[in-house]
């Protein structure tokens, strides 16, 4: 499990959290069910490291006061414009009871109806999924190798290993393989109809 150093914050005015920030490091809250919410604040370089080391949803011991507790990050806040992160929320977990996240679906693989000419589709890039904190996967992986043109995978064809629920209903589509795009032919004219035209134009006809 990954650890992640935080301190205690105990000045709470703007040019303190600015100050923070300019020394890269991140303001942060700790808290959860019976546990009292804390501002705390963790270091930028170190918090990096440790999202890409345990991902989006895992579990951080987080040591804070001598104190160690199993947490999941809850959000972030970023600057609008540097996408800097400006803000984090932390949420003490029960190992021993199931909670709700987010988890990213990435799909895999060079689809055979791409080959053909069809065009991958993919609505769904999350879903919410129920689970054990240690069982939250980082992302669900879903192989579209096989996929072909006309087929889809919905939510029921993703393979859970009975370790989470996932939170859709499961006809919902994940992905899908369209038909080529067809065009349409255009005419370069007007056809013209066939047959002499009774009377054309510079010509007398008599009657004889």
């Amino acid at each position: 499990m990954a650890l992640l150093q935080a301190n205690e914050r105990q000045d709470f005015k703007h040019s303190s959290i600015r100050k923070l920030r300019e020394e890269g490091k991140i303001p942060a809250v700790i808290y959860g069910e019976n546990y009292e919410s804390k501002a705390i604040f963790i270091h930028g370089a170190d918090f990096l490291k440790t999202i890409k080391e345990a991902g989006r949803n895992g579990i951080i011991t987080l040591s804070l006061n001598n104190d160690q507790h199993s947490v999941m990050l809850h959000d972030i806040q970023k600057d609008p414009l540097k996408s800097d992160i400006v803000h984090a929320d932390f949420q003490v977990v029960n190992m021993k009871s199931e909670v709700e996240v987010d988890v990213n679906i990435q799909l895999i693989g060079d689809a055979i109806g791409v080959k053909d000419g069809g065009v991958l589709q993919q609505p769904l890039h999350q879903v919410s999924v129920r689970a054990l904190p240690a069982n939250i996967p980082t992302s669900i992986d879903i192989d579209v190798s096989n996929l072909e043109v006309g087929q889809t995978i919905s939510i029921g064809d993703i393979q859970t290993v009975d370790k989470f629920d996932i939170n859709h209903d499961m006809s919902e589509v994940v992905a899908s393989i369209l038909p080529p795009k067809q065009e349409d032919e255009i005419n370069s004219g007007e056809e013209q109809e066939t047959g002499q035209p009774d009377n054309v134009e510079g010509r007398e006809t008599v009657d004889e």
